[in-house]
Parts: C-alpha cells; structure tokens; sequence
C-alpha cells in the first residue's frame, strides 16, 4: 500500500503550558500528513481531485492515538503515513511520528470519501473510492 514521509520541527504554537506538543495539535499534523500522502498517490492537489472525482472530501469517521514520548518545541520529527485498507467508500490510514529515530506518537483514522446524496443535495453520502485511486493507493510508488 502506498505511502508517504513528511519532515517538519514542532512549532511554539503546537505546545502547550507544559512545553509539550498539545495532543489536539496531533491530529492537525496527521490530517495534513493524509493530504500530503493522497496528493502525492494520485499526483493532483487536493482541490483538484476532489474537483474531478467530484468529491466534497474524505472526513473522518473514527480516530485514535497512541502517545509513547513527548514532543517539544523545536523537535525534528518525521511523519510516516501509509494506507493500511481500503474498503469501497473507506480508507483506513495510519501516521507514525518518528522523533530521532523512536516512535513517538501512533495515529490511526478512517476516512469515508463523500459526494452530495443526490436524493438531497443538503446532504452527504459515502461514495465508491474511484479505481483510479485503488490502482494509485495499492500499486502506486511509495
């Protein structure tokens, strides 16, 4: 399955009073990770293939993490995000933040892709992930 690594330095305003990196910061890191990885499977910005598959996005529908060692600000960490399923209209995700070598934070998401119920546009409903994104998410270069 395909996947994708991404460096960054935890930032000032990622930590809280304590110094350390704010759990709620976490998941802005993976949810931009997911974007990164999807980008760069299907190589088109996220407007973009949201545009052609004619998807309002991907949300999440269930997420958790695992916190192992503390991050601080100006810490270089590597997020590693890799597809680990797809199912028809989900996909399940998974980040590792890697701190100097030693897992530092797990996180797992799913995530439903979803386009307009066309029996009522106010609303949502899950949508088949296009093969194109199977072939891209499964065989794709990582």
């Amino acid at each position: 399955m395909f996947k994708n690594t991404r460096h960054l330095r935890i930032e000032w305003g990622d930590c809280d009073p304590a110094g350390i990196v704010f759990y709620p910061r976490y998941f802005a890191m993976f949810d931009t990770s997911t974007t990164e990885m999807l980008e760069a499977a299907i190589g088109m910005s996220k407007f973009d293939y949201l545009k052609a598959f004619k998807f309002i996005g991907h949300p999440i529908v269930e997420t958790r993490a695992v916190f192992r060692i503390p991050n601080r600000f100006g810490d270089k960490v590597e997020i590693e995000t890799a597809v680990t399923a797809l199912g028809k209209t989900s996909i399940k995700i998974e980040h590792r933040l890697i701190k100097a070598g030693a897992l530092s934070v797990e996180g797992f998401e799913t995530r439903v892709f979803v386009a307009p119920d066309p029996a009522d546009p106010e609303r949502i409903k899950a949508q088949p992930i296009p093969p194109e994104f199977v072939a891209r998410l499964t065989h794709g270069k990582s």
